[in-house]
């Protein structure tokens, strides 16, 4: 039986665009295409009632690119629910096409679509990881956030099929490209990504992630899916094995529903919690909780997979119990729902695990046979190593009655292979919760302590005042020992004040270049689109141009004081755009070899080693007199290190640095400070100059 979660069948607001195509058409072309298009908006039942044929006669027969495509958007709309294969063979065409027109963001919304009927029907999920990675290729092209996050997004959900940290990074990467108007879809990625932690053993990140997931929803007082979030923590624990914590949790998680007023979500719960109690052993608690399901989904009626989930447990309860006139009923009133299985294997692997149980229990084997094989054929596509053992026990039961006892102990053998392996995962799942819970402990602990030390050193300073005081007076002789020891003191403390001013100083800066940088966009820049706007009207060219100029030269200002790009993409990306701006709009030739250091460091210390750099070339470009430079960003276990050489003229280091209109070294070494670094600096003159940065991670 599969815990009741969150169906993301399509991600919501990504497909809400309608396919758009980025070409430039003659003057009938297009008021053809705009006429087709209005047509099919207008007059939906006119392109409903168009056989699929009309339009695969279209597609063929056509020369057109924009009619195939057009073709290809109406096949796709008619298979997508009815017709997994066809989907995924048209859907592969209109990429295609659409990459052959550099159309990326058409593209870009096909492959997104063609993910789940890959991953799911298609059982090839590596295909379409290698399809969104094509698309991802040209994402300089996609502005849309929602969509290029949403790639990414989807990437993750195929990538979970094979590789969870994989997937957790594409999770992240989602998070990093959405904006900030993207609230629930990037609480979604939150979500997969917290359930993903949870599916690795990382409790600790996927909590955190679960309860990013919680706040965004609880933002935008999106109350059902602030739900899901919180089944997502519940089911965590479920999941490894964790059952009374889980069952607290769903306490409150009731309570939390009842208050809100969400009360179809309620059937699901206790649905939930009878599937922890029968993995418990517990079954008169079970049956307890089905039946309270059962009632309140008569109440609030939600999800048709939720009933059959619920109906399936009651047949196969009834069954290993003995009741079968019982388990009848609940089968007849579940056999009289229609439903559709297609896109929902876990509703038909609990419609089968409950008819099955019924079949056997009633000695009808040959279908309870067949019944038992597609089950476990549906659980290796899924992968659920729960639901592949159940299906190895019922089909262990059937082969017995069936009289063939060595197919029945063959699977045996895989069902309790399986459930040692979900054991031991299990065990060690638990370990790594203790463990984690564990070192949370310890560093509280060694916070406690480390402020009951702190407490102590300033008693006994305290205390050795007083005796320098009273020594003081009743020995002169110590006197010019106290006077020095305090000097230094006093000079210690300048120095670190220094220190604390430079490095204050430089945080003030930023916050200055940033206030700059914004008031320049901002105001300055929509000041001069107003007037190039005005100057559009009035025909005067030579001075629309010298505005345009102007409103560049304000955003490249605007770009140099605060490196908005760090935020947009990432240390690394940043660091790249940064060399590849100087190496284009320059004469300096730049190699640069950047490794990936994306959230290794703070924000601000992020900040810092992004000036280092750009100062470092800064300075190369004014002073050096270089040809060509190199730029190397190395991660080790423990530290990064940064290196930028120059084959320029070189310098003095020490009469550089005396300089008192010098400020370009001092700053280096002042960011270096404020990170932990050590800087250094070889150069001689007409020799090029190296400069090397370490940092402690």
């Amino acid at each position: 039986m599969f815990l009741c979660q969150i169906d993301y069948k399509n991600l919501r607001n990504i497909n809400k665009y309608l396919v758009y195509l980025t070409f430039t058409p003659s003057c009938s072309e297009l008021n053809k295409f705009i006429f087709s298009l209005l047509i099919i908006i207008l007059f939906p039942s006119i392109g409903n009632c168009q056989d699929i044929s009309y339009f695969v006669k279209t597609l063929n027969s056509s020369s057109n690119k924009r009619e195939k495509l057009v073709a290809l958007d109406s096949i796709l709309s008619r298979t997508f629910t009815t017709n997994p294969k066809a989907f995924i063979d048209y859907s592969l065409q209109y990429i295609e096409l659409a990459k052959s027109m550099d159309s990326i963001e058409a593209a870009a919304r096909k492959a997104m679509n063609l993910q789940r009927p890959l991953t799911n029907y298609g059982s090839d999920p590596t295909l379409a990881i290698d399809i969104i990675t094509n698309v991802l290729q040209k994402k300089e092209k996609i502005k849309d956030s929602l969509l290029l996050g949403g790639l990414y997004l989807k990437r993750g959900r195929a990538r979970a099929k094979i590789n969870l940290e994989k997937a957790i990074e594409d999770y992240t990467l989602a998070i990093n490209n959405f904006s900030e108007n993207d609230t629930l879809i990037k609480a979604d990625a939150y979500l997969f990504r917290g359930q993903a932690f949870s599916s690795s053993g990382k409790f600790l990140e996927a909590s955190e992630s679960l309860k990013k997931a919680y706040s965004l929803y609880e933002a935008k007082q999106a109350y059902e899916y602030m739900v899901y979030a919180q089944q997502g923590i519940i089911n965590m624990f479920s999941m490894n094995g964790f059952y009374d914590k889980a069952k607290k949790e769903r306490e409150l998680l009731i309570e939390k529903m009842e208050s809100l007023q969400l009360h179809s979500y309620l059937a699901g719960e206790y649905y939930n919690q009878a599937i922890d109690y029968k993995k418990m052993g517990q079954r008169l608690k079970e049956l307890e909780m089905l039946r309270t399901a059962e009632n309140l989904y008569e109440k609030h009626p939600s999800n048709k997979s939720l009933f059959i989930g619920i109906q399936s447990m009651l047949i196969t309860y009834y069954c290993e119990s003995g009741q079968i006139d019982e388990a009848k009923k609940h089968l007849t009133f579940l056999d009289s729902v229609d439903y559709n299985f297609v896109g929902d294997i876990p509703s038909e692997i609990n419609y089968i695990s409950g008819k099955g149980a019924y079949l056997l229990a009633i000695r009808e084997l040959e279908p309870a046979l067949s019944l038992a094989q597609r089950r476990l054929e549906l659980a290796k596509q899924i992968g659920m190593e729960d639901e592949i053992m159940e299906a190895h026990k019922l089909l262990a039961d059937v082969y017995f009655a069936l009289g063939d006892p060595y197919k029945s102990l063959e699977s045996s053998k895989q069902a309790n292979l399986l459930n040692d392996a979900i054991y031991n995962k299990s065990n060690v799942n638990a370990l790594l919760y203790y463990q984690t819970l564990y070192e949370t402990e310890k560093r509280e602990k060694e916070l406690i302590e480390k402020s009951a030390s702190i407490s102590l050193l300033e008693k006994d300073n305290e205390v050795f005042k007083k005796v320098l005081l009273f020594g003081g007076i009743a020995v002169l002789l110590f006197f010019g020992v106290l006077l020095l020891y305090r000097n230094q003191r006093h000079l210690k403390s300048t120095k670190l004040l220094q220190e604390k001013f430079s490095q204050e100083l430089l945080a003030f800066q930023e916050e200055e270049r940033m206030r700059i940088s914004k008031d320049l966009h901002d105001g300055i820049g929509q000041q001069l689109l107003l007037i190039k706007n005005k100057l559009m009207l009035t025909g005067d060219e030579e001075t629309k141009k010298m505005v345009n100029n102007t409103i560049e030269e304000v955003r490249s200002i605007s770009r140099d004081l605060y490196p908005f790009q760090l935020h947009e993409m990432g240390i690394t990306k940043a660091i790249e755009y940064t060399i590849d701006q100087i190496d284009e709009n320059t004469t300096l030739f730049i190699s640069a070899s950047i490794e990936d250091i994306d959230n290794i460091f703070s924000m601000e210390n992020e900040v810092n080693i992004f000036r280092i750099i750009q100062e470092s070339l800064s300075n190369i470009l004014k002073h050096a007199q270089a040809g060509a430079s190199k730029v190397m960003v190395r991660k080790f276990p423990h530290s990064l290190i940064i290196t930028i050489k120059d084959n320029g003229i070189g310098f003095d280091f020490e009469e550089q640095y005396q300089n008192p209109k010098s400020l370009g070294l001092k700053t280096l070494l002042e960011r270096t400070k404020v990170l932990k670094g050590q800087m250094k600096v070889t150069s001689k003159k007409e020799n090029g100059t190296l400069l090397e940065f370490e940092f402690p991670l």
